[in-house]
């Protein structure tokens, strides 16, 4: 297990996609390209049906698959899968401790060979309700995997840092309070060996004064032996105000201690639309780690984690250069008004996270699905310089994240479209309509792009100049989250289960 005070910094040789191996974080590298190498991943599987009156899935209806596992009842963030293991956040729906009752969040750990059921951190809801904790959404983020370690956002707006083995092998690391942390309504459960082992706790909120917007949301990212974390400050429920307009959008911590180490003082929150979501994204430029940012501003910014200490004393990263994802008129109609925010012809900000491919960033504007649909833009911008390469907007609004492979970048929106547009020109190659709202991201992987939808499909398209579609994989609940790859083996998280699918072979009941 890796010790408190060790971390290892960022390759200078991360990939632009995931290799065939694990996938330890949201976007699979510090890139976060949905792209893999992996071969041998089939287009036509089966999820199978549930059992008559039972949540539990008949494999014998099933085509491969490799395991299922039950999770809970609402579920978005994508599967890590690193050092034999498989994380993903979820909800208390089902629960997996009788002990441990009602609406929480929960991250659930499951053996990767046959998803057997390992360990879970349970998580009280903050009592806040929708406003800062929006009942049975439990942990949207992607656990970031390294060393012996995970690291998530949790509901509370918490960094946690837990040990990949959980309770199994003891209580390490100086955090010993996990009986009182699980605890609601007053009710303390020692903990046992299927329960998650938490080594520190970094809370947001009594430390930056954050205000989290319905949830906190959006995975952590490493550069240069630091944690790059998203608060996910924001708007209280009037949707005017915002709480905390001094406080961070960006933060950086040290991986081995939660300790602050940096924060970004660029204006984020004093401007914000909505809240914070974008995760962020570490790649280098000119030799030099740089940290990418999708703000809930609507601009994109880069900075560097070398935080610099400012008259105040505070760490403060340096600002490269930040660039509005919007056009101007999304901002401001023709007589000069400002447009209205949540409308459908006005300004949106980042919820996906940026991409950095060749020399160059992708991201594209959104907002929370809550807003409907409305005018977009996916832009690309030179990594260094911060000026736009090319824009395209017959995309509308969206919170997926972009795949970029061979000279193709797949973005998706929010009203169920999948959109390929050339690299270099920005022009569009082809479209497909899902015919459904889109939350997740396309992967690209084994010359195919996959993409889940609302009402529980994942269409298979070929990737390529030619739009073929080759497959759609019906599943029993809505797909909001990615599809991702780790180990030659496909995953794909519905609102209610977690399945593994790979080429061939035999199918496996989770446990």
């Amino acid at each position: 297990m890796k010790t408190a005070l060790t971390t290892l910094a960022v390759s200078a040789a991360t990939a632009a996609s995931a290799l065939a191996g694990d996938w330890p974080k949201w976007g699979g590298t510090g890139h976060n390209n949905m792209v893999s190498d992996a071969k041998g991943i089939p287009a036509e599987v089966g999820p199978g049906k549930k059992k008559k009156g039972t949540e539990e899935i008949d494999l014998a209806t099933t085509k491969n698959v490799k395991w299922v596992a039950k999770i809970g009842s609402q579920s978005y963030g994508t599967p890590t899968i690193a050092e034999g293991k498989v994380l993903i956040g979820t909800n208390n729906e089902s629960p997996r401790d009788q002990n441990h009752q009602g609406d929480r969040g929960i991250v659930m750990c499951f053996d990767e060979e046959d998803g057997g059921f390992l360990w879970q951190l349970v998580i009280p809801k903050l009592g806040a309700g929708k406003v800062s904790d929006w009942e049975y959404l439990g942990v949207c983020s992607s656990p970031l995997i390294e060393n012996g370690r995970a690291y998530v956002i949790t509901n509370r707006c918490q960094v946690v840092c837990l040990d990949m083995d959980g309770m199994a092998d003891g209580n390490d690391g100086p955090f010993k309070d996990e009986a009182k942390y699980m605890a609601a309504d007053g009710k303390v459960v020692e903990p046992g060996e299927k329960d998650g082992d938490i080594i520190w706790v970094f809370d947001m909120r009594e430390e930056l004064g954050i205000f989290p917007h319905n949830i906190a949301s959006s995975s952590a990212a490493m550069i240069d032996g630091k944690l790059a974390v998203t608060t996910s400050n924001g708007v209280d429920w009037s949707h005017l105000n915002i709480p905390a307009p001094q406080a961070p959008s960006l933060i950086l911590l040290d991986p081995g201690s939660g300790e602050l180490v940096g924060e970004e003082a660029s204006g984020i929150s004093e401007a914000v639309m909505h809240c914070t979501w974008s995760s962020p994204m570490v790649a280098e430029v000119d030799g030099d780690p740089t940290l990418f940012f999708g703000g809930g501003d609507g601009f994109l910014y880069s900075f560097s984690p070398d935080a610099k200490e400012d008259e105040e004393g505070f760490l403060i990263l340096p600002e490269n250069w930040k660039v509005d994802g919007n056009l101007p008129e999304y901002r401001v109609d023709k007589d000069g008004k400002k447009i209205k925010y949540a409308t459908f012809e006005g300004p949106s900000e980042f919820i996906c996270s940026p991409v950095y491919h060749d020399g160059k960033v992708f991201a594209l504007i959104g907002q929370d699905p809550e807003h409907g649909e409305g005018v977009g833009r996916m832009i690309c911008v030179d990594a260094k310089t911060g000026k736009v390469v090319w824009d395209y907007t017959e995309i509308e609004r969206g919170i997926s994240t972009v795949s970029v492979a061979d000279g193709l970048v797949y973005g998706a929106d929010y009203r169920g479209r999948v959109h390929c547009v050339d690299e270099k020109t920005g022009e569009k190659v082809w479209m497909f309509d899902t015919k459904s709202h889109i939350w997740g991201s396309t992967l690209v992987v084994d010359g195919k792009v996959y993409i889940g939808n609302e009402d529980g499909e994942v269409i298979v398209l070929k990737h390529g100049r030619e739009m073929e579609k080759l497959a759609v994989i019906e599943f029993s609940a809505p797909v909001y989250a990615s599809p991702v790859v780790g180990n030659g083996v496909l995953y794909i998280a519905s609102q209610t289960h977690l399945y593994a699918f790979e080429g061939g072979g035999g199918t496996t009941a989770a446990k």
